[in-house]
């Protein structure tokens, strides 16, 4: 992988993890329309993506630290019962809410990737990640309910259920975030606390993903000029993420009504171009 490439790369997974498109449907896509040569399958490919995970979740980390320490603080008491209570629960929806990726992932990922990972598979479930967020985004202006809900106000059940829209991701294509704020809409959240509550859960799955990598990668030659690329990429993933993060939160606290559609119309368009172009353009 060239320098060029592995910055184009950072740039899109530290923008694309957070914003409801899929960092893996344009990982896929993207490289198969430049006819870029690499393999996403090589295991020399393999800490490149672990530096771009660590970058993105230490961008998580930078933005939410105030969120974690009240989390943390709160729950050990630090400000009253009621609060401990109320902390101790949202830290339980959000281990509640990655319990069905871990199952999930851990049953069918392999398979799920190695079926649908081809770039025109990508492209297609891309057009249908802006559907679903289209749709969600319809659906909750039509018929759920308009009372506000916070995050604490959330039951095991809303956890699980959001929990579940997460895995879609494992269909290249198919964003994380998109699918777990849509979840949060459906269960009465506004934009901004959907996307607060699928920016904590991405924290330790995202941790939990790198690990994972870095384990498989145990006895996997590392080429330093590779490794130097790698680290490089990570910081601009990381920069690229941290300002990601912050402009959608602000964005989704002032476009409550409509947040999602900007988003909805730009998959469907690069994805059904891309699937287009893969079955008759070539």
């Amino acid at each position: 992988m060239s320098l060029f490439q592995a910055l184009i790369m950072a740039l899109l997974q530290g923008a694309t993890e957070l914003f409801p498109v899929s960092s893996l449907g344009h990982a896929v896509v993207l490289p198969s329309l430049l006819h870029w040569s690499y393999d996403l399958h090589d295991p020399t490919f393999l800490p490149f993506l672990v530096m771009l995970h660590m970058g993105t979740s230490v961008a998580l980390l930078i933005f939410f630290w105030q969120d974690w320490l009240a989390l943390g603080k709160g729950a050990f008491g630090a400000f009253g019962h009621r609060i401990q209570l109320e902390s101790l629960h949202i830290l339980w929806l959000i281990c509640l809410a990655t319990v069905p990726a871990v199952i999930v992932g851990g049953l069918f990922e392999h398979w799920l990737r190695s079926v649908f990972g081809s770039a025109s598979s990508a492209a297609l479930f891309l057009f249908l990640n802006g559907v679903l967020l289209l749709v969600v985004e319809k659906l909750r202006n039509r018929v759920v309910c308009k009372d506000v809900r916070y995050l604490a106000s959330l039951t095991s059940r809303d956890a699980l259920f959001i929990g579940f829209f997460q895995c879609f991701a494992f269909f290249p294509g198919l964003s994380r975030s998109g699918a777990t704020i849509c979840g949060g809409l459906l269960r009465g959240l506004h934009h901004d606390a959907a996307a607060r509550f699928s920016f904590l859960m991405a924290q330790p799955v995202i941790i939990a993903a790198t690990v994972r990598e870095a384990f498989k990668m145990r006895h996997t030659p590392i080429d330093p000029a590779q490794m130097h690329i790698a680290l490089l990429a990570a910081v601009v993933s990381g920069v690229t993420a941290l300002a990601s993060t912050a402009f959608l939160m602000r964005y989704f606290r002032k476009h409550d009504s409509w947040a999602m559609s900007p988003f909805a119309w730009y998959c469907m368009v690069v994805g059904g171009t891309a699937f287009l172009i893969f079955h008759f353009a070539r």
